[in-house]
């Protein structure tokens, strides 16, 4: 038997997106991103709060880069979610983290993310209802390559890749590798 949960913003598992802007200063905002994810090949929706500085960021650079927080860089990535950068513009900074500039887009790359997006505004929607988004296209993602395997692709193994478990506020890292996709259900394409 099913249980009713009603309405909840639950949908399992969440990656643990961290979006990297430029404040007006040149200084560096990291955010840690509640809603959003790959919406076309190659394009990235973020669902954010219009008053978040990193929304804001957006607007002004037309650019961002989005990366996974890791078992490693966890706490650090949890912290920048618990604090606001209009009310902390130093949050960055207090991580120990370390960024440099893209040469794509006008966005920082941190460091400490072995995986990042760098995305250009595609387009922005504000609506009453539907709140804020901005889709931004993928101009290239950086892998570093201590976490690719002998033949060139992420290993997850390696990776250590966060998820965010949404029903009981819970960080949990990637895991097992059950099946191949794109192959496990031909099996039954014989039926």
């Amino acid at each position: 038997m099913k249980k009713d949960f009603g309405i909840k913003p639950a949908f399992f598992p969440q990656p643990v997106a961290m979006i990297a802007t430029y404040n007006k200063d040149g200084s560096v905002n990291l955010m840690n991103m509640a809603w959003g994810g790959i919406c076309d090949n190659d394009k990235i929706a973020l669902n954010l709060d219009e008053d978040h500085l990193t929304s804001q960021n957006i607007k002004d650079r037309k650019a961002f880069t989005i990366s996974v927080a890791t078992k490693e860089t966890i706490a650090e990535s949890d912290y920048v979610g618990l604090v606001s950068g209009v009310k902390d513009p130093h949050k960055f900074e207090k991580t120990g983290f370390t960024a440099y500039k893209s040469t794509r887009v006008d966005a920082p790359i941190v460091n400490e993310y072995p995986l990042t997006l760098e995305c250009e505004v595609y387009r922005i929607q504000s609506d009453k209802d539907l709140g804020f988004r901005v889709i931004g296209k993928i101009v290239n993602i950086l892998v570093d390559e201590s976490i690719l395997d002998e033949k060139g692709k992420v290993d997850y193994n390696k990776f250590h890749a966060v998820m965010f478990d949404p029903f009981n506020f819970g960080y949990y890292q990637v895991g097992e590798k059950v099946a191949q996709a794109f192959n496990v259900g031909a099996t039954l394409l014989k039926k």
